[in-house]
């Protein structure tokens, strides 16, 4: 029922007396990550749920299909399939506490929630939430261009540099604290964004949900380059600076198929 009233207040149509217009998204052009049965990926251990994975719909994705995958995959699948995979872990024992890459990674995070609780910020961590969607919205979106992911990549950093600076987090560590929690949320989606916007620059080209708005042809379709961007990129940590992040690549290599693009119209 509120799906239609949005639909009737947005295109001033009634949709219980004309067809409801449904536009083909980039979803249409989105394969999903292979799993088997598990739900889980080549990798051992990652497991993929929802529309992220080509289980159940491939890439047909419509908004009550991604719910229902969503739905299915969440509460009928991975409860037994991860728990299944992880019943082997309780044979290797209780883990140390003690180990020096323990002891590091919590310092780190003890150290990231103190700063985030004595900082002297005036403004809430939506506001820097809110800013970043809108920059990723208008720069990183379906549609991007060189000039917009460069200036998202400024604009990312800009956020990021005021909102350690600027940003209020109440309460303490010491009880329940979702705005905490939510800051410290907000501060690895600044990372990923930046990241996102610099994986986004250096591939020219245009292929699946990245649509780069200078490769495209005279009829909008989307114009790949297999030479130069047939490969998985994985981007390594290089310290706090993530403009210093370094992509690895492993080439894809097809023995059994042609790499063809493809067109919709």
């Amino acid at each position: 029922m509120v799906i239609y009233l949005v639909y009737q207040k947005i295109t001033d149509e009634n949709p219980y007396e004309t067809p409801m217009k449904i536009y083909p998204a980039v979803h249409y052009t989105m394969g999903g990550v292979w799993v088997d049965y598990n739900l889980q990926s080549t990798i051992p251990g990652c497991f993929v749920a929802g529309e992220a994975n080509f289980s159940d719909h491939g890439a047909n994705r419509l908004g009550a299909s991604a719910l229902m995958q969503g739905l299915a995959d969440g509460y009928f699948v991975l409860p037994y399939t991860v728990s299944n995979y992880l019943a082997d872990e309780i044979r290797t024992g209780k883990i140390s506490t003690e180990s020096p890459e323990f002891v590091e990674a919590e310092n780190s995070v003890r150290a990231s929630i103190e700063k985030f609780l004595n900082n002297n910020g005036t403004k809430s961590v939506d506001h820097f939430h809110k800013r970043l969607g809108l920059i990723m919205w208008n720069k990183v979106g379906m549609a991007r261009n060189e000039s917009g992911l460069k200036q998202a990549i400024e604009e990312i950093a800009a956020l990021k540099e005021e909102f350690y600076k600027e940003v209020k987090v109440p309460g303490s560590a010491d009880e329940l604290n979702p705005e905490l929690e939510k800051a410290l949320r907000v501060a690895d989606f600044i990372d990923l964004g930046q990241l996102m916007a610099m994986d986004a620059l250096q591939r020219n080209e245009s292929c699946g949900g990245h649509f780069r708005e200078e490769y495209q042809d005279a009829e909008g379709e989307t114009l790949r380059d297999d030479t130069n961007f047939s490969f998985v990129g994985a981007w390594e940590y290089q310290g706090d600076d993530i403009s210093k992040e370094k992509l690895n690549k492993e080439e894809l290599k097809y023995e059994f198929i042609k790499i063809a693009a493809r067109n919709y119209k």
